[in-house]
This record gives structure tokens, sequence and C-alpha cells, in this order.
């Protein structure tokens, strides 16, 4: 079963870091979640140190999402926290108490392999306490050697076993007694196949690891680096347009060794950012319409050009009607003169990017009431 969670309300540089983590961590348990966006995603990771994350909690929680607050406080009014300062080990153990509430185990997580039988009669008594192996709780064990009980009157037919005597075999006689053979390890489930995905989310989704070829009968060869986050291929964007159409295995992304990579990939051309192709999957994704989880009535902002006037130069007016400053859809394409469609697409392109972003309004501060200043204020007020 493939869990799916996604990011919101955060900065690029802390999306960036808790992509890096989320991708050690779901290597660490076998992938079993999904990177996706906000729309396809069941938990949701909502910075709420941010400006931007209290707004983004309110939203996701009135659209019956499972909100991971990620905050420095001890608390937060959320599902699940995830503590800051993280790394892998810790969104590794968020990534586990997610799929826990499912009753998925992931990970080392089951109670040690048993003791083989010959290793267990030449083992040291512990003097702990054990975990019941099926319950799973503590209980006291006996750390002594067994004593031999006298039994009670009653119990005859145990006394009478117990005190039978033995009858000597002739060596001759006794059997071949073959080993106890050694308990056989439990196998460990595979994670789940993935499920066939659109490119975009495979681009984006921060499952795939190390480097990687994708390629098809028609149009150029990809050699993507997931880990360095670059691609070699071509250097426009509209020859791979084609690849965006359509669900894909994730067989199709084939691992690539060193050898193969030095020798192939470097003659395709110089790398470049996989930013990029999320940013061309933006574009020609929701097919004119705003991304879903975004308000089509706000106000958006260019913050970073984008690199890509030179093939769609009708771009170039958007983003200088953005560049002047936050305005609503209506005011961009009234600004640009071109159609909403293609103002629509840009701007989700951007936004998929974080090149552009939703301005946050600031809530009205609350008046608190003056405070009598001594001298040194009044001096630092001078």
């Amino acid at each position: 079963m493939t869990l799916t969670i996604a990011l919101s309300g955060m900065d690029t540089a802390t999306e960036t870091a808790l992509r890096a983590a989320f991708a050690g961590a779901n290597a660490q348990l076998g992938e079993p979640f999904l990177l996706v966006a906000e729309s396809d995603a069941e938990h949701i990771i909502v910075d709420m140190d941010s400006m931007y994350g209290p707004m983004s909690w309110l939203r996701l929680h009135a659209a019956g999402k499972q909100i991971v607050g990620l905050t420095s406080a001890p608390r937060v009014q959320t599902h699940f926290r995830l503590g800051r300062p993280f790394d892998d080990n810790a969104m590794a153990a968020l990534l586990r108490e997610i799929a826990a509430m499912q009753d998925i185990v992931l990970g080392a997580q089951a109670s040690a392999t048993p003791m083989p039988a010959a290793a267990a009669a030449t083992a040291p008594a512990p003097d702990v306490r054990e975990a019941d192996p099926v319950t799973g709780t503590a209980s006291a064990v006996a750390l002594v050697e067994p004593e031999v009980t006298i039994p009670e009157p009653g119990d005859v037919a145990e006394t009478a076993t117990a005190a039978a005597p033995e009858v000597p075999v002739a060596p001759e006689h006794v059997a071949a007694v073959a080993p106890e053979p050694e308990p056989e390890p439990v196998p460990v489930p595979e994670p789940e196949p993935e499920r066939a995905l659109p490119f975009a989310t495979w681009i984006d989704a921060g499952v795939l690891r190390g480097r990687r070829r994708y390629r098809r009968e028609t149009g150029p060869t990809l050699w993507l680096d997931f880990d360095a986050q670059q691609y070699h291929g071509p250097t426009t964007l509209k020859p791979l347009s084609q690849y965006f159409d359509g669900p894909i295995e994730r067989d199709a992304f084939g691992p690539v060794d060193d050898a193969t990579w030095s020798r192939e990939a470097q003659a395709s051309g110089a790398p470049q950012p996989l930013l990029r192709l999320v940013w061309l999957g933006g574009l020609l994704a929701g097919d004119g319409t705003l991304a879903p989880e975004h308000d089509p009535d706000a106000r958006y902002q260019l913050n970073k050009w984008p690199q890509t006037e030179r093939e769609y130069p009708r771009h170039f007016r958007i983003a200088t009607a953005m560049m002047k400053g936050p305005a609503t859809l209506d005011e961009i394409i009234q600004s640009s003169g071109l159609p909403a469609d293609e103002v629509v697409r840009f701007v989700n392109a951007n936004l998929a990017t974080g090149y552009a972003e939703p301005l946050v309004e600031a809530t009205e501060a609350v008046d608190e009431p003056a405070r009598p200043g001594g001298f040194f204020s009044r001096l630092r007020r001078r």
C-alpha cells in the first residue's frame, strides 16, 4: 500500500531540506511513501513556524486533511508533529507513526529474531526483564536454574512418572538423533510496487534516488540525477512535452552505473537543474485552470525571473506584469493582454517551482497599551 504525503506553507529552503530528509527516510523504510501534490495527499507537512503555516493549516484542516505540524514548539494543534531541527531519522520516525495509524508496520520495528535452540542452551541466563514475543509487554522471567520439587501426596500420577527408573539402553540401539534445525528467518515483505504515475509526479515526488535513465521510442533520452537534482538532455523544453502525457511505470526509470553515466550522460549535454522539468510539468498541468491547492481569488507575485522566455516569448509579458507587484489573475490577464489560459499556465508553472507565491495578507496587530518609559527608554527613542 502506497502512502501519500505533501508539503505546504513553507519557504523554498525549508521545502528543499524536507524533501532531502524525506528521500533519505523513505529509502530507509523501503519507499512506502510518495510525495505528491496537496490535492492527492492524505497527509500534509505544514511549517507552523512560518508566516504561511497557520493559513495553510486552516485551509487544509477545513478540507479534512491529516496535518503534520513542523515546529520548534513542544506542542502543536495538528494530528502529528515533526520537531525542528529535523533529519532523516526524525523524518523516518514520523513516517512510521503515520503508517502505524493505518496499521502498517515499517522498518525494523518488530521483535528480534528468535535465538536458535542450540545457542539458547549455552547462552547465559539474562538478568533483565524480557519482552513477551506475542504481546510485546515486559514481564519478569526466572533467572535461576530450575529446582526439583517434591510432589504433593495428591499428585500420585505425576510422582510415579517422575520416580520411574530409567532403563539403560545399549549404545548400539540408540538411534542417531538429528540436530534440531535452526528456525528460518522470517522473510521481510518487499514494498508494494508503485502504481503508474504521471511523469511530473515522478520528477517532483522525491521517491526516486540516484542516477536513472528515461527514454521512449520517440523523443530524446533523459539522464536524471535525482541526488544532485540535475539532468542531461536537450537544452529546449518543448521536445519533452510529450513525456507529460499519460501515466508512467516506475520501471521506465532504469538505474545507471557510473561507467555508463560518465560515457553517455555527459555526451548528452551540460547538466541542467531538474527544476526546469518541474516548471514544464506545472505549465502543462491543469489544462489552463489554476492548480486546485491555490485560491483563484488570491493575489500572486513573481519573486524570480524564469529562464524560459526564449522558447515562450509571450511569457515575457506575463512575467513583466507580475514583477510589478502582487496582483490577482484578472489583473495579470488585463496587464499582459494575453488569454486567460496562457496566463494561468504560466502562474501554475512558477508556483510549482517556488518562483511565484500567493501573497499572504498581514493580520492586523493588536494594539498593546503603552508602557511607561523611563530615562533610558527616552534616550533610545531619540
